[in-house]
């Protein structure tokens, strides 16, 4: 991979991850009946505005699965941990989940007694996602290509993601109405570390 190809992915994955975070939050806080305190990111992909969460998974996480490509030559274990994440997100729009707790309006609330193949790979991939989110930066502060205040802050991260990681577990096992608040704290606090990541060795490569 020549430099400015490897520049403009690691830069586009990067975007791809700011990108999802900042389009679910406006995504959910434009829509009637849904809550971004109470309801997952997931349950966007649901109701007739469902295509736009799902080409927000499918095509973040394509980005973010070629920016993985552009880790290769600092470190192969943390960029196909980075690739791994990406494949789970675009699997996630693929197998959305099913319609539960609510939403989309006129669903009962609670979680459907027989869940369909599609939502059991929906949390399939999404335990893929949030599994790699505090494993990735845990690997970088032990790359030693990565500078040494990125790998320090990385540390530092992958502690506070693995903390809100279980939080976000036990919240939305205990049916928290602040399950989807505690499960955008965490993406926020693994895609922003990548988008980090992702530009840190951008400029490395230049």
């Amino acid at each position: 991979m020549s430099g400015g190809v490897q520049e403009a992915v690691l830069i586009l994955g990067a975007v791809a991850s700011l990108a999802f975070l900042v389009g679910s939050t406006i995504d959910g806080l434009t829509r009637s009946s849904y809550s971004v305190i109470r309801h997952p990111v997931s349950a966007l992909a649901l109701g007739s505005r469902g295509w736009l969460q799902n080409l927000s998974f499918v095509l973040c996480g394509a980005l973010i699965a070629t920016g993985g490509a552009g880790v290769w030559s600092t470190s192969w274990l943390l960029a196909s941990g980075v690739i791994v994440l990406g494949l789970g997100l675009l699997a996630s729009g693929i197998y959305p989940m099913d319609p539960a707790r609510g939403y989309p309006p006129g669903t009962p609330e609670g979680d459907p007694p027989s869940p369909s193949q599609h939502h059991v790979r929906h949390d399939q991939a999404g335990a893929v996602v949030f599994f790699t989110m505090p494993v990735l930066p845990l690997v970088a502060a032990l790359t030693a290509a990565l500078p040494i205040p990125f790998r320090w802050a990385s540390a530092a991260v992958a502690v506070a993601v693995a903390v809100g990681v279980g939080a976000f577990s036990k919240a939305w096992e205990a049916e928290s109405p602040r399950a989807g608040l505690v499960q955008r704290l965490a993406l926020a606090g693994g895609l922003g570390w990548l988008a980090a990541l992702l530009l840190v060795v951008a400029a490395e490569t230049r």
